[in-house]
């Protein structure tokens, strides 16, 4: 399978190399480049692509808005955000706007391709350290010890099995890792995953985290 793919930053010769590198790969086609936020929001409407690689800060625009709307208007899509700036803020921003991966653009080339098929599959990517910062920086703003995750209807919703799941992925356990823990076989833990994901109405992995903590099923260290 191809995956098809958008670039969107501000900076021309950034566009270019990221072309240059998808251009390398067999199975990935770039099927577009926009400047800002608007322009990328319309050419996910209009070319349907698998991954858009999104800039954050860009004029008009930005990459957390157009991400917003691109999860909104071409759900099709999924957002990997791409950022010079290693901010808290920007990465959850991003992620609470349903990009599915976050990086930094010094991530090297053969770590953005496995991210981009990676996103393209399905899964999400955000690096264990920026996942324990986001933790660390945003804890104050979970519910406090008295709001339990019993107030959460949907999490009934779970069999004891996939809150299981639910917890192992929370802390940043891969499929292979948590059917291990959980001694399953890697296909049940699929399984799994995707009906977790089903019951609770949630987009990928990433919003599976942030809903785990929110509803404190898991807390920060």
């Amino acid at each position: 399978m191809t995956s098809r793919v958008l670039v969107v930053d501000d900076e021309s010769l950034l566009r270019m190399a990221f072309g240059m590198l998808l251009e390398t790969q067999s199975d990935m086609e770039l099927v577009g480049e926009a400047g800002d936020g608007a322009e990328a929001v319309r050419l996910a409407r209009q070319l349907c692509p698998d991954v858009v690689l999104m800039d954050v800060r860009m004029p008009g625009t930005d990459g957390i808005e157009a991400t917003r709307r691109i999860i909104r208007e071409s759900p099709q899509s999924k957002v990997l955000i791409l950022t010079t700036f290693d901010l808290d803020e920007y990465a959850f921003a991003g992620l609470k706007a349903g990009a599915s991966g976050f990086l930094l653009k010094n991530t090297r080339p053969e770590e953005l391709l496995t991210a981009i098929r990676n996103v393209a599959a399905g899964d999400a990517v955000v690096s264990p350290r920026i996942t324990r910062r986001l933790l660390e920086s945003f804890a104050h703003q979970l519910p406090t010890a008295g709001e339990t995750r019993a107030g959460d209807e949907r999490l009934r919703l779970l069999s004891p099995r996939e809150q299981q799941v639910l917890v192992h992925l929370a802390r940043g356990l891969s499929n292979t890792e948590i059917a291990a823990a959980l001694h399953l076989a890697e296909a049940t833990v699929k399984t799994h995953v995707s009906r977790i994901l089903l019951k609770l109405e949630l987009r990928d992995r990433v919003q599976a985290v942030i809903y785990a903590y929110e509803t404190r099923l898991v807390r920060p260290e």
